[in-house]
């Protein structure tokens, strides 16, 4: 059975998903297969990266975000993908991200679930 989150907290996250671009785990595989550059941010507590990520991906979470993001070499238009457990805490992560300036991040949609579902590649 899935969380049951507050009524506040799910207006924030369809509002700040309202805002932002989104993506599924089958959108991340073709972005993962394109060639393009792509930074994967994964924004979940530090004890739920070091369970099992994405390969590839940088933890940088939720709550220290905008304080660490030019920490790492982004620029504003470069195109990242934020994943979180199922796309809440990503959306309003993106969202802030998108009020910071940076204009291409994307929130994923079901989150590291979807990354599991769809057999992208993990880290060992």
């Amino acid at each position: 059975m899935g969380k049951k989150h507050s009524p506040k907290f799910l207006a924030i996250v369809e509002s700040a998903r309202s805002a932002i671009p989104e993506c599924d785990a089958v959108d991340l595989r073709a972005m993962l297969e394109d060639g393009d550059a792509l930074l994967i941010l994964d924004v979940r507590e530090r004890h739920e990266f070091e369970a099992g990520h994405l390969l590839g991906a940088i933890h940088v979470g939720k709550g220290v975000l905008e304080r660490d993001i030019e920490k790492h070499d982004v620029g504003e238009g470069d195109r990242m993908v934020l994943y979180c457990g199922g796309g809440f805490r990503s959306a309003i992560a993106a969202k802030s991200l998108q009020e910071m300036g940076y204009s291409n991040a994307y929130s994923l949609w079901g989150g590291w679930r979807a990354i599991q579902a769809e057999g992208l590649p993990l880290a060992p």
